[in-house]
């Protein structure tokens, strides 16, 4: 311990105008004392959330990733009323099935190139609040995610979920329908946005995901399948 006070009394005297190199030296000095270091903190947190959305995004991405699983993404209820309004008009009997399954799709064909987007968005994440995030709820790195991300994350996630669904022919059923029904006399006009509807949906899905593998990280052991995280996630077990 003395040693410790006498190399961190020197490198201040040393670096008194250097805030870069002291904040180095006492991550050093955190280290050999066996605290866990701002760095380490954040470097954890940031790589519990990389790992929640990588498997995240790859079940998701699977068949049936969402469209058979708790995330499944279910029609809004404008399309719902349309829907049901047109089961007897020949060519649209099936439609709800068709378009369930179709947005669900291109969700899953989305979800596929998520990981690359979250992971960038997490790289941006600062240190200041590492500790109050790791001491705090069960989900609060996802909840920090979502607020700090969300909308950057559906300004570039909603072109990919515009062309996975015009891959699956999502929209143009969906047009077909809406200029169908809103020819029927008397019934109120619709006017969806179901690119805005599934992007949403897709992303609440997979910050869910995300939320599961942190929860799973914080309160199972044997979740944390790296040191670091082993090391950082030992903290908020005290």
């Amino acid at each position: 311990m003395k040693k410790i006070f006498l190399m961190l009394s020197l490198t201040v005297s040393l670096t008194a105008c250097d805030p870069q190199s002291l904040q180095t030296v006492l991550d050093s000095v955190g280290t050999v004392t066996g605290q866990l270091t701002e760095q380490e903190v954040g470097n954890g947190l940031k790589q519990a959330l990389e790992i929640g959305i990588t498997k995240g995004a790859q079940s998701l991405s699977k068949q049936d990733g969402y469209f058979k699983s708790p995330y499944k993404i279910l029609l809004p209820p404008e399309v719902q009323k349309v829907t049901s309004r047109l089961q007897s008009v020949p060519g649209f009997s099936n439609l709800e099935q068709q378009l369930l399954e179709k947005i669900n799709r291109g969700a899953e064909d989305a979800a596929k190139k998520a990981a690359p987007i979250f992971k960038d968005a997490i790289t941006q994440m600062t240190f200041a609040d590492a500790f109050d995030i790791l001491m705090g709820s069960n989900n609060a790195a996802t909840n920090y995610l979502d607020n700090k991300t969300n909308t950057k994350l559906y300004r570039e996630f909603n072109p990919v979920i515009v062309q996975s669904l015009d891959k699956f022919k999502a929209r143009k059923v969906w047009a077909d329908a809406a200029n169908v029904y809103n020819k029927i006399p008397l019934v109120d006009k619709v006017n969806a946005d179901l690119d805005d509807y599934v992007t949403t949906k897709a992303l609440d899905g997979l910050f869910s995901m995300v939320a599961k593998k942190e929860l799973d990280i914080r309160t199972n052991v044997n979740a944390r399948t790296t040191e670091l995280l082993q090391k950082v996630f030992a903290k908020q077990d005290k």
